[in-house]
């Protein structure tokens, strides 16, 4: 293909012919301006999109040297390399909406750490030495299963492309977690509202969280755009921004209904900062709300245990796994079994020994 001819006396005075070197390649010079005998070779060719500034700065007489990615400057084929390989494939996924900034922005924070670990490593490294890595970070085990999971999706990428094996495969968990977040109880949603007055931000984050059981990720975007009419009942629906979830689409509650109206700005979401504009990401919605928490004297508390606690409320009610799912945007009858399980077998019990009531003993 053809290399793209620039003309160089209309669009950028004092830019010299472009000479072929031996090597084939093709050198381009630049009159420094007021001083025609100086000349300031260009570091870039004229595709590349640093061209404009390399060719003002030489017209000053400043050379410019190209400014490199971090794939470029590793050392190709190190663990480094394919780290930061990796992270701008997931840049582009996030950028074509195929993978969500959350993860993105986590990857980055742990492959900082793999780096700084193994980053001049082979990037086929053993599985021993990802073994090794892990329990470097024995004292944040959540952290270290974390790296290894981060790991092993890498790898899985690469494999058709540059590797031929996953050395994080088959890598074990260390972290044996405790239930995750508290769900929260009944007294505890008492207290919570007793403390923050219908009308205010704080009252209106918990009911869009009792009455949606969303995600913090979601409750940031959601607004009166997300609302709609279906068989004359008012709905909210949404697309979680969870890789993998089902979109929801639920009744609009009345308290949650009178919650939204109740608040004193109004705005594109129902959240809103005390500036009335929309939370900037998911953490600051969540540093906004753990204080809120602390204000009300609930300490450990999150909005994701709000998320499994109305799971439990609905368990308890009698909604079936599969209606669970629908609310919670779940596409795996596994993760809404957590919640019906032990409701289920005891129903099935009860129902299953009433059958003996009126055996002839």
């Amino acid at each position: 293909m053809a290399k793209r001819v620039i003309d160089v006396k209309l669009n950028f005075p004092g830019l010299l012919p472009p000479e072929k070197m031996a090597s084939g390649n093709l050198r381009y010079r630049v009159r420094v301006e007021g001083d025609k005998k100086k000349r300031i070779t260009l570091t870039v060719p004229p595709e590349h999109p640093e061209f404009h500034e390399h060719y003002h700065a030489a017209r000053r007489g400043i050379q410019l040297k190209p400014t490199q990615t971090p794939v470029q400057k590793s050392i190709r084929g190190s663990m480094a390399w394919l780290c930061y390989l990796h992270l701008e494939s997931l840049e582009k996924k996030v950028a074509a909406g195929n993978a969500s900034p959350l993860t993105l922005k986590k990857r980055r924070g742990l492959f900082k750490r793999v780096i700084e670990e193994c980053g001049d490593y082979r990037l086929e490294m053993p599985t021993h030495e990802v073994v090794k890595l892990r329990d470097k970070f024995q004292h944040t085990p959540a952290l270290a299963d974390d790296i290894v999971d981060a790991l092993s999706a890498m790898y899985k990428e690469a494999i058709p492309h540059i590797c031929t094996v996953n050395p994080a495969a088959g890598v074990g968990r260390i972290y044996r977690g405790k239930g995750g977040a508290v769900p929260w109880t009944v007294q505890d949603l008492r207290k919570y509202r007793e403390t923050h007055e219908k009308g205010s931000q704080a009252h209106l984050c918990l009911t869009l969280f009792t009455f949606t059981a969303c995600r913090i990720s979601d409750a940031v975007t959601l607004g009166r755009g997300n609302e709609f009419e279906k068989d004359g009942i008012l709905g909210l629906g949404w697309q979680p921004r969870k890789k993998g979830s089902a979109p929801v689409e639920i009744p609009l509650m009345p308290p949650l209904f009178e919650a939204t109206r109740a608040a004193k700005v109004q705005g594109a979401t129902y959240l809103l900062t005390k500036h009335g504009k929309p939370y900037a990401s998911p953490d600051a919605l969540g540093q906004h709300f753990r204080r809120w928490c602390r204000e009300a004297g609930l300490e450990n508390r999150s909005s994701h245990g709000i998320r499994k606690a109305a799971a439990h409320l609905l368990a308890q009610e009698g909604c079936t796994q599969y209606q669970i799912m629908t609310i919670h945007g779940h596409t795996s009858a596994k993760t809404s079994e957590v919640y019906t399980k032990g409701v289920e077998r005891w129903k099935l019990a009860k129902d299953a020994m009433s059958k003996l009531e009126a055996m002839d003993w």
